[in-house]
């Protein structure tokens, strides 16, 4: 941790933002033990890199499952990004390759029937109109293509996601935050392993879902995006790729849920502009930032900033959430309720962020790729 970095971090808010008052709670945290998270994804980007580059917060390990990129290739990104971050202690443990009843022509089947997706992740070939931002190169789930950052040194832990996360909410009972923000299948393997698991975590805070986002930017890319929602509110590709797995999650006994969907993603991009001012500093994060600007919402970063200081949300709503799972138009699509609507089918209350203070989560952003 680099001295003075929470006062210095909160006189900004304070002198640069007008925001008098906004970063105590992030400067109380400074005074608290390490907090513990374990990491699942299905990549590895800035997300990560600012939970790793947090003071006070411990990570115990990095989990990875497919979804936007086969459980392989997140793997591979995740031991780079470890290796950038010089954070190779910092176990990778590699997950579920496939999601637990929902496949690849399953997915063209319901295409057939209901109409094309927008994204289908690692299932990707191409896009159905004429769109700015580039595809991941589709193959098979066994191939790893050449990293743009570079090809990985570190290897994987040899245990698998779901048994790990076992293993670490057993060890630290009540203490872990599990932070999802790829597909649910190795938390939903962890639950239907160990009844226990979900009860023993501290809370789960997940990037997935959609309730009705709003297109807020104006730029061709937030249009693009928009695409999405305009006419399917209600899904998301984390979810949509393993509907049943985030079922099972979204019933089991969590203490605490904060649910991140698309609808506050919509006020922010990774554009240009946005990443040459969060990478002025000269740090190994900050080099490799400087060339990802591509224009997609801050989905993951959103997760990963309102855990590390809540205070970031502005509004929030607090609903019972599950997801459908009936091979259907809208199979994958959220179901919500508010308090006593919901069908009582061990729903679980969730706390769901609608919007964030955009200019202060940049802020800490910022300073965050600037810690050594």
């Amino acid at each position: 941790m680099k001295p003075g970095f929470f006062s210095r971090f909160t006189r900004h808010c304070l002198l640069g933002l007008g925001l008098a008052g906004a970063c105590v709670p992030a400067l109380a945290q400074a005074e608290q033990a390490d907090r513990l998270v374990v990491f699942d994804d299905d990549g590895f980007a800035l997300a990560q890199w600012m939970v790793l580059k947090s003071p006070h917060v411990k990570v115990l390990g990095f989990a990875t499952v497919s979804g936007d990129f086969w459980q392989k290739e997140a793997t591979a990104y995740a031991l780079r990004g470890l290796e950038i971050a010089n954070k190779t202690e910092v176990p990778v443990v590699p997950g579920a390759t496939y999601p637990l009843m929902n496949s690849e022509k399953l997915t063209e089947r319901w295409e057939a029937l209901y109409g094309k997706l927008i994204w289908k992740g690692a299932w990707m070939k191409k896009w159905v109109e004429k769109t700015n931002q580039p595809l991941p190169p589709y193959h098979p789930a066994d191939v790893v293509p050449d990293l743009p950052w570079g090809n990985p040194k570190l290897k994987p832990s040899a245990e698998n996601a779901a048994s790990f996360m076992l293993r670490m909410v057993h060890q630290y009972p009540g203490q872990i935050t599990i932070i999802e923000s790829g597909p649910m299948t190795n938390l939903a393997l962890a639950q239907k392993m160990d009844p226990q698991f979900a009860s023993l975590a501290k809370e789960l805070v997940y990037m997935g879902g959609s309730l009705n986002p709003q297109q807020k930017l104006n730029s061709p890319a937030a249009a693009q995006f928009a695409r999405e929602f305009v006419n399917s509110p209600r899904r998301e590709f984390n979810i949509r790729f393993d509907p049943e797995a985030a079922s099972i999650v979204m019933h089991a006994p969590w203490k605490h849920i904060l649910m991140v969907p698309v609808d506050p993603s919509t006020e922010t991009e990774m554009s240009a502009e946005f990443v040459k001012d969060i990478t002025q500093s000269d740090t190994p994060i900050a080099r490799i930032m400087r060339k990802s600007a591509n224009n997609f919402p801050l989905w993951d970063e959103i997760a990963a900033a309102v855990w590390l200081d809540p205070s970031l949300i502005r509004t929030s709503a607090e609903l019972y959430v599950d997801v459908n799972t009936a091979f259907s138009a809208q199979y994958g699509d959220i179901l919500s309720w508010m308090e006593g609507y919901q069908p009582g089918l061990d729903e679980q209350k969730e706390k769901v962020v609608l919007t964030v203070d955009v200019p202060r989560m940049k802020a800490l952003i910022k300073e965050l790729i600037a810690q050594p």
